[in-house]
Order: structure tokens, then C-alpha cells, then sequence
């Protein structure tokens, strides 16, 4: 459903509909691997690929999305089962599960808020609601913030400095919400049909959104954009096709975010060049829809999970700088 590097680089997580969250240690030498969800396994990347651990009861039904700490031990993990979990990678053991939400919660992120001097967790669901938990060891396990947004939330994504939400909806559109004036301050239009996940360039400027039409969308989040319409680049090369999966996708970090990553129902990887909007690489390897992507945040290394119970993780050519 979901698969992550570390904030190191050093790990990577992916979290499944066998309600398992798995986790790899990264080699020096990045090779191209296939790795398997299974039941009870956890391993390491490389030779000698010993299992090392597994986390298999943090929920009831399978968990759709997960986000690493920033800078501690926890995962935080979202459910279909309506609840969220913060479990403590050190020991395994949960550490809080947040009960709030009425319907499937599809997606969360974490921005370490410099207001609130802590980590904060934003978190959409099918109830129609965004809400903001405190992160962290000491959080509660009440939310701070709710945003009521009228119809079901499919992605939320935290702005570069933690004061606005993007939240994605059943209503086409991308609701930004500002967390200290507690309201809906605008939204990204130009979708015709739902956006399915978003991602944050790591400049803060641009939001990658791809919607079920397989339209692809760089929004333009700065505060003054020389594009009335906020829509700096439509991609398109990815299809989302009939399951209507929730397909994740990614910004390249090692080169400043001059690529964009998203899989496809075509079993395939799309990756584009943002300036130039053209395909760079299309690459196969998944034998079903490839549902989530991610770049390494410091080597040319892409990361994806597939709906074929594998993961791939293989090496780009570095971008060239102009």
C-alpha cells in the first residue's frame, strides 16, 4: 500500500494490506532486489537477507499509509480499521493508538511545527474530516485541530513550514488549511476527477497531485504564483485505471527535486522531468498496479511497491545540474 526510506536513507518501511509493517536496512552499494509481504518477515537488504523483525498487530484491517518520525524511533500508521497508531520502532511495542475518526482513515503526514516546538501529525479519512494530533513520546491522544471538509479526504501532505494542510477530497479539489487560523484559507482547482495522493517538492514550492482522470498535476503552492491558476505542469504517462487505487507518488531529493515518480495500473513507473514535463525513464519490473514510489534523500534511488507483493528498488542516472 505505502513504502518509505527512512529520513537516513538507511531503512525502508512499507506497510500492507496484511496489516504488517516491513522494514530493510540499506547496503553502501545499492543494488535492484525483489522483496516480498510476507505474514511474519522482516530482513535485512542484502546479503545475508536475514529476517530481523515485524510489526503485525498495530491494527484490525490493513494499514494504508504510514510516515516515519523525523527525528525519533516512532512510526505512525493510518488504517481502514479507523484509527491511527504511533509504535516505538525500538522496541516494537505501540505506544498510543488515537481514536477519533469515523470512516477510513486514507492517509497521514508529519511536520515538525517550530510554533508548537513538537511534531505533529495530520491525518484524512472517509469521514470527511482532517485532523491534527500531537507527535512525538508525550502527544495526547485527542486531536488539536479538526477541519471539516464535507466529503471524503483521500491525501493530506503538511506545507514546508507546518502552519498549512493540503488536503485532497472526493470534491476534486485540493482544500489548503491553515492551522493557526483553524479554517479552509483556499483551494487548487483543476482536477476533473478525484487526486489520489500528494507530495511535497522538497523546496516547498510545487505539489504533486495525480488524480484518478491519470492526470498528473505540479501545483504551485508559493505564497505569490505568476500562475492565477496555481497549475505550473500537467504530466501525463501514468494510468490510474479502474481500481481506483490511491497511487503515491514522489519528488527525486538528491538533485533538489528535478524528478517526479509515479506507478501506474500499467504495471510501470513514470518518471518525468519537471522543467521539461517529458518522460525520462518508464520502467517495468511489477506484474500489477504499482501503487507507491519513493526516492532515496540522498543517492539517485528509487524505491516502489506494487499490488504483485513486491518491492523494487533499483538505481537512476544522477540528474545533470544546468
Amino acid at each position: 500500500m505505502s513504502c518509505r526510506f527512512d529520513p537516513t536513507g538507511q531503512n525502508v518501511a512499507a506497510c500492507s494490506a496484511d496489516r504488517s509493517v516491513c522494514k530493510c536496512v540499506q547496503s553502501s552499494s545499492p543494488s535492484t532486489f525483489t522483496y516480498f509481504v510476507a505474514w511474519l518477515a522482516l530482513w535485512r537488504t542484502y546479503a545475508p537477507n536475514t529476517n530481523y523483525g515485524l510489526l503485525s498487530t498495530l491494527h484490525k484491517a490493513p494499514i494504508l499509509d504510514f510516515q516515519w518520525s523525523i527525528f525519533s524511533s516512532l512510526i505512525y500508521t493510518a488504517s481502514a480499521d479507523q484509527t491511527l497508531s504511533v509504535t516505538d520502532l525500538t522496541t516494537g511495542q505501540r505506544a498510543r493508538k488515537l481514536r477519533a475518526h469515523r470512516g477510513i482513515v486514507n492517509s497521514l503526514d508529519r511536520t515538525l511545527s517550530g510554533a508548537a516546538g513538537m511534531e505533529l501529525i495530520a491525518s484524512g479519512s472517509d469521514d470527511g474530516t482532517v485532523r491534527v494530533w500531537e507527535g512525538g513520546d508525550d502527544g495526547g491522544k485527542q486531536p488539536v485541530a479538526v477541519f471539516e471538509i464535507g466529503c471524503p479526504v483521500t491525501a493530506v501532505c503538511w506545507s514546508a513550514d507546518g502552519s498549512n494542510i493540503y488536503a485532497a477530497a472526493l470534491d476534486n479539489e485540493i482544500h489548503v488549511l491553515d492551522l493557526r487560523k483553524n479554517e479552509q484559507v483556499f483551494t487548487l482547482l483543476g482536477h476533473n476527477d478525484t487526486p489520489i495522493s500528494l507530495s511535497l517538492s522538497p523546496n516547498g514550492s510545487f505539489l504533486l497531485a495525480p488524480d484518478l482522470e491519470s492526470h498528473t498535476i505540479i501545483h504551485d503552492v508559493r505564497p505569490f504564483s505568476p500562475t492565477p491558476s496555481r497549475v505550473h505542469r500537467t504530466l501525463m504517462g501514468a494510468p490510474a485505471g479502474f481500481e481506483k487505487t490511491l497511487l503515491r507518488g514522489a519528488w527525486s531529493k538528491d538533485d533538489g527535486g528535478r524528478r517526479v515518480a509515479l506507478g501506474g495500473a500499467d504495471r510501470t513507473v513514470c518518471i518525468w522531468d519537471v522543467d521539461s514535463g517529458n518522460v525520462l525513464y518508464k520502467l517495468p519490473g511489477h506484474k500489477g498496479t504499482v501503487t507507491a514510489v519513493d526516492f532515496h534523500p540522498k543517492e539517485p534511488i528509487i524505491l516502489t511497491g506494487s499490488k504483485d507483493g513486491t518491492m523494487l528498488l533499483g538505481e537512476i542516472e544522477p540528474s545533470v545540474a544546468v
